[in-house]
């Protein structure tokens, strides 16, 4: 017999951002660079860094955590935990799997997800199967990162753009309408050597040659990234909107991947819409990666922002290269 499928969408959110800021007058001190020429150019004020002992699974608990306790849920209701990250605390095991444990999510699966920056587009995507299939009632997605331990601090190209953060999501079965709507999701290989870290994995393990040459830093090819971003930012947010048979109007709130202001300004002024339908905390955040869209979420949502029944679209890019939109009906 067929079963029907669920909708599916977030109940709760919630973050976790370490308390140390890193200031653009912070920045004025360790590079040539200004203010000015930061904020210009990306539009970033402050981003906050993670003491050296915090790691991405501390950030991911605290977030999970306080998510579960909002959606008024017990650890052992959990039966699914995805971390999306490519700034795990160790390569095995699994952030996720640590993420499990310190949350005493007893009964729940757990696996790492890497898609770079729309991490958490992918992980809610995946989510919402297992919940609209029944296999899974409560999955819990945190996307976090740490990105000061792989930003390069001799480059002021990279080093000024990254912050650490958590954001997590409770998805459950919700109101039919209500929930995630569609996903978009994509990838482009043949741009992977624009955004990448060299070293460190089976391609290139870790030795004193890569240290000395300083391999394991995130290298980025900013003019390429820009073009692909700008593009790939409207034409995804598009192809979600007519998988669900809606157009750019019906947007209420779009809430883009927080890198940088010129590429926000960008896909809001392609989509023509007003600034007030758009989130923007990249000034107070820096990039995030994968932490940006759910923290820009719980932030409209606290602001009063985000309304029952509202139209969401969450779009982002990154690493890969990859991208990913997904439409949303606010509400459960």
């Amino acid at each position: 017999m067929e079963r029907k499928l669920r909708d599916a969408g977030i109940v709760s959110l919630s973050t976790a951002v370490p308390p140390r800021v890193l200031t653009n007058a912070d920045m004025e001190r360790l590079f040539d660079t200004s203010d000015e020429w930061i904020r210009s150019r990306t539009g970033i004020r402050e981003r906050h860094i993670a003491d050296p002992e915090v790691a991405c699974s501390d950030l991911a608990t605290e977030a999970a955590r306080k998510a579960l306790e909002r959606a008024h849920l017990a650890p052992d209701q959990v039966d699914l935990v995805i971390v999306a990250t490519v700034t795990p605390d160790h390569y095995v095991p699994s952030a996720a799997c640590l993420v499990q444990d310190r949350l005493g999510a007893t009964r729940a699966a757990a696996f790492d997800l890497n898609a770079a920056c729309p991490g958490f587009i992918y992980g809610v995507t995946v989510a919402r199967q297992f919940v609209a299939a029944g296999t899974y009632d409560t999955v819990v997605v945190v996307g976090c990162e740490v990105l000061s331990r792989v930003a390069d601090p001799q480059d002021r190209g990279t080093y000024v753009l990254f912050g650490d953060a958590a954001g997590a999501a409770v998805v459950r079965p919700v109101s039919p309408g209500r929930g995630i709507l569609a996903s978009v999701l994509g990838s482009d290989g043949s741009g992977a050597p624009h955004l990448i870290i060299p070293a460190g994995g089976s391609r290139r393990p870790a030795s004193s040659e890569t240290v000395e040459k300083r391999e394991h830093y995130l290298r980025m090819n900013g003019p390429e990234v820009f073009r692909f971003a700008v593009r790939v930012m409207e034409e995804s947010s598009l192809q979600v909107l007519e998988r669900c048979g809606l157009n750019k109007e019906d947007i209420d709130l779009l809430v883009p991947h927080q890198a940088n202001i010129r590429i926000i300004e960008s896909a809001r002024k392609r989509l023509g819409l007003p600034p007030e339908k758009v989130i923007v905390n990249v000034d107070r955040y820096g990039n995030t990666s994968s932490a940006s869209i759910p923290i820009a979420l719980e932030e409209a949502l606290s602001q009063g922002r985000l309304h029952d029944g509202d139209l969401v679209v969450g779009v982002a890019f990154g690493a890969g290269l990859t991208w990913g939109s997904v439409a949303m009906r606010w509400g459960s």
